[in-house]
């Protein structure tokens, strides 16, 4: 139990000492069980003594040391104890503390007044901790090391003024020597103490419970770690247990030969040091019985083939261990060269005849009894391997069948199962490629299907029954196109070649033939065949310099195999590479111009692709010179972006031939320039309107505009063609439709304009510079719209191979134009083509052949234009003479076309 009673001191007499000097208040705890830990209040609670390198509390002995007093230290000092266990706290009567006033104290060399005993003892996996503190002036430092050279542990902790050294898990590894070195200027001391390591007794082995047949050997061991090394011995009920005849004490080992019932009981090893003692127990039981078959009786039908092996166990429960005997029917079986008894009962026969078969019976008896158990062997024909498979040599995408065909005893089950590499054959997941086929029961032949590369290997057919198990094996060799070529290096590389190496990939059992380069670049879809040297590389032959390559482009470059059976897989690319600089070859394409501002020379071109630059630093150079003339005049465009060059010049006279080139350069130098083609200087644009406007209306939304082109002597400007604005009066002029003729054209059509509506309309002259002044608007007003109501009320009929179609006449509104005359449109039902008729009465007679259906519509004209058509009718082949119809029937909504002969009445027109 744990306890703390009360200090019995009530007063502490006053402690003086000097200033400078080291100094011990004494704690001295009242009777107490349990551990402590102890604290010092400085004058009044909750102040605490601050633990540092100039004070210490001793939690052995819960003394305070002061190293060093200061003036500062002058005040009452308080002892606390707290009992660990129950955290119950005591307070011990207060220590006065005062100064003498007779003088400072020296320095002085350390005195170490708190150290740890010269052995500490301590157990494995414990705490420890060593205190070390000394008195001096100046206040001296704490250091803590090892006498015998070693590193302290790294877990070790050093507690505030290094005063206390904890070592947690405290391990063998961890004894030794320690030392506690206490310095200052005036000196050091040394303290010096040994930890030693110890352990109690812990199990490595224990013993269990065993059971035994009489007359039997028991043996247990049981083994314990501990520091020092543990000692056994035995216990047997509770008494100690001595080694006499049959039984053998070995330090943690008993043995008892020829166990009998009076050795039964309950066993215990003992282990123990000087620092604890462990127990094991363990029962031991002694069977003693007669045998006994009830749950252990000999197999009822045992199988076995012609030449195989059978063993007939025989394992009834007995205590003591019987002796055996057999018999075979009601005959005792006599042991020869084929039939043994085993010397745990069982019976074995090799090379077992059809004579071998009937019933056996094991006897078994002990001190106790007899018993027997009778059991039944069937001798079965073996199993034999008819058609075994064979090896093959196969093409990849080929299917072949491995056979396994058997004769075996039909009276057994029999089960065929395939590996492959060492592997089963899943025949669901791997349904794919193979299947078992053979259909009967003795065949278990393995079709594979498309063959794979992967499937080359060995291939083994297990066969089995109750009685045997046999196997047959075959290897497959397929061939297939080669695999990736290895290893391709860029050897060496100069501004249009590249000289590469590489390794042969497996050729798949078929001699590779062939090798091909391909080559990819930034600038390439995917990858190129390329042209070699040697052009066709043998598959002996594992380098190749690849030519025609473009400088200053970065390649990589792979090796595809092939062989007699095919293409196969690319190598891996190579690394990347960028061929050598050389001179441009590649001009600018498409050199062109003109057009652009007053007194500019425009110069176009299309840009070289970066992969023909051949190197950096690449730019264009711009030559020109007025037509007929022999200088050039240079500029150097310098981004190999530019695909335009514009030369400024006040003096250059408007739309005037330049012959232009376009060179190129990189930093290997110049190139050639293009082929000289002709270039314009920008021209002026017009200075005059054309003359002579005219408009008129040609129906309700179509108008036309003429005029005559200025005078030539009298403009400057070439003229291209001339630009038409035409707008609504109520919309703004800007908003203008805009309709560009070109060349000499003086007259166009302006369409999609609005019925009975006033326009304006404008021309002026364009060319490449710009436009040119606008003529005076003229004005023109849209006819009225056309009729917007369809011929209604159509009737036809035929007669006399004539059809005559007749409707009634449209009525235009006030705001649209008056009817003119009416348009029929009339087509076969199987043709696209459409014939047109006009007449300005309100029927029309057509003379038709009637084995054709025909599709028919009618609409109105007028000064506006067209207008609305009626509904299509369809009027069908006639098989008789006289037929009538009218718009509204159901058939009039189809079809007709055209066309042998037309009659029609005096007002009627054709127009096809």
């Amino acid at each position: 139990l744990a306890d703390l009673e009360n200090f019995k001191t009530r007063t502490r007499s006053t402690v003086s000492v000097r200033q400078g000097q080291g100094m011990v208040l004494l704690c001295g705890p009242p009777p107490h069980s349990g551990e402590l830990t102890y604290a010092w209040i400085f004058n009044e609670y909750p102040t605490f003594v601050h633990q540092d390198s100039r004070r210490f509390v001793s939690q052995e002995t819960g003394n305070l040391y002061i190293a060093k007093v200061e003036a500062s230290d002058v005040g009452n000092y308080t002892c606390v104890v707290t009992n660990t266990v129950t955290n119950s706290r005591v307070l011990g009567p207060p220590t006065p503390l005062i100064l003498r006033n007779d003088g400072v104290m020296g320095e002085y060399e350390p005195k170490i007044e708190v150290q740890f005993p010269e052995t500490v003892p301590s157990a494995k996996g414990t705490t420890v901790k060593l205190e070390c503190f000394a008195l001096g002036n100046p206040v001296p430092t704490i250091s803590w090391r090892r006498a015998d050279g070693k590193q302290i542990p790294r877990k070790a902790r050093r507690h505030r003024s290094s005063g206390l050294l904890e070592i947690p898990n405290f391990q063998q590894e961890d004894s030794g020597p320690y030392e506690c070195v206490a310095e200052n200027v005036r000196g050091k001391n040394v303290a010096r103490g040994q930890l030693t390591f110890y352990a109690q007794p812990s199990w490595v082995q224990r013993i269990s419970d065993v059971h035994a047949a009489i007359e039997e050997r028991v043996a247990w061991e049981c083994r314990a770690s501990g520091r020092p090394k543990p000692s056994y011995h035995w216990l047997k009920d509770g008494e100690p247990l001595l080694p006499q005849g049959r039984v053998q004490l070995e330090q943690g080992s008993l043995t008892i030969t020829n166990v009998s019932l009076a050795d039964a009981g309950m066993y215990q090893c003992v282990a123990e040091n000087r620092h604890g003692i462990i127990f094991a127990s363990a029962e031991l039981s002694v069977i003693a019985i007669g045998p006994d078959f009830s749950k252990t009786l000999l197999k009822k039908l045992t199988l076995v083939k012609v030449g195989g092996e059978v063993i007939i166990e025989c394992k009834p429960k007995a205590s003591p261990r019987p002796t055996y005997s057999w018999k075979k029917g009601k005959d005792i079986l006599r042991e020869n060269e084929r039939i043994t008894v085993l010397d745990d009962g069982s019976l074995r026969i090799v090379n077992v005849t059809k004579s071998d078969a009937g019933s056996y019976t094991c006897v078994a008896t002990n001190h106790f009894g007899t018993a027997s158990s009778t059991g039944s062997l069937v001798v079965k024909d073996p199993t034999r391997v008819m058609v075994s498979p064979f090896s093959m040599d196969v093409t990849v995408g080929e299917s072949i069948v491995l056979p396994c065909q058997v004769s075996h005893d039909h009276s057994l089950d029999i089960m065929f199962t395939w590996s492959f590499n060492g592997h089963l054959i899943d025949f669901e997941k791997d349904g794919d490629h193979f299947e078992r086929v053979g259909g009967q029961d003795s065949a278990g032949d393995l079709m594979i299907r498309s063959i794979q590369l992967k499937h080359a290997g060995k291939y083994v057919c297990m066969v089995q029954t109750s009685v045997d198990k046999l196997s047959a094996a075959a290897d497959l060799i397929v061939r297939g196109p080669p695999g990736p070529p290895e290893g391709v290096t860029i050897d060496e590389v100069t501004d249009t070649t590249a000289q590469l190496s590489w390794r042969a990939g497996a050729d798949n059992h078929s001699p590779i033939t062939m090798y091909v380069v391909q080559a990819r670049t930034p600038f390439s879809v995917g990858w190129q065949a390329v042209s070699t040297v040697p052009e066709i590389i043998d598959g002996r032959t594992f380098t190749a310099t690849v030519v025609g390559l473009n400088p200053w482009v970065e390649y990589e470059f792979r090796v595809v195999a092939a062989n007699h059976i095919g293409i196969g897989e690319p190598s891996r690319p190579s690394e990347k590479r960028r061929t050598e600089e050389a001179l441009p070859e590649v001009t600018p394409a498409n050199v062109s111009g003109g057009g652009g501002s007053k007194s500019e020379l425009v110069i176009t071109w299309e840009t070289v692709p970066e992969e023909l630059q051949n190197g950096g630093g690449f730019g264009y150079v711009v030559a020109f010179r007025p037509f007929g003339t022999v200088s050039w005049m240079q500029t150097v465009v310098a981004s190999p972006d530019a695909a335009r060059y514009v030369f400024r010049n006040e003096t250059l006279p408007p739309f005037s031939p330049y012959e232009v080139k376009v060179g190129v350069y990189n930093n290997k130098g110049e190139g050639s320039f293009s082929p000289v083609t002709v270039v314009y200087s920008a021209e002026e644009e017009p200075t005059r309107a054309p003359t002579t406007v005219l408009a008129r209306s040609l129906s309700a939304s179509d108008v036309e505009v003429s005029w005559a082109p200025p005078w030539e002597n009298q403009h400057k400007g070439r003229i291209q063609g001339y630009e038409v604005r035409c707008w609504r009066h109520d919309e703004k002029e800007e908003n203008a439709k805009r309709i560009r003729t070109v060349g000499n054209q003086t007259s166009t059509r302006v369409s999609n304009l609005r019925g009975n509506a006033l326009y304006h309309l404008a021309v002026r002259a364009y060319n490449t510079a710009g436009t040119g002044p606008s003529s005076a608007a003229v004005n023109v007003t849209t006819r009225k719209p056309p009729p917007s109501q369809p011929p209604g009320n159509i009737m036809w009929n035929s007669s006399d191979s004539k059809i005559i179609l007749n409707w009634d006449q449209v009525k235009a509104l006030d705001n649209e134009s008056e009817v003119r005359g009416y348009k029929v449109l009339y087509r076969w039902n199987r043709q696209s083509s459409t014939s047109v008729i006009e007449t300005n009465k309100t029927s029309v007679e057509l003379s038709l052949p009637f084995d054709e259906d025909y599709i028919v519509e009618i609409r109105p004209f007028s000064d506006g234009g067209d207008g609305s058509s009626s509904e299509q009718i369809r009027i069908p082949k006639i098989s008789n003479a006289s037929a009538r119809g009218s718009g509204s029937s159901p058939s009039a909504a189809c079809a007709l076309s055209a066309i042998s002969t037309i009659v029609l009445s005096l007002t009627a027109r054709s127009t096809l």
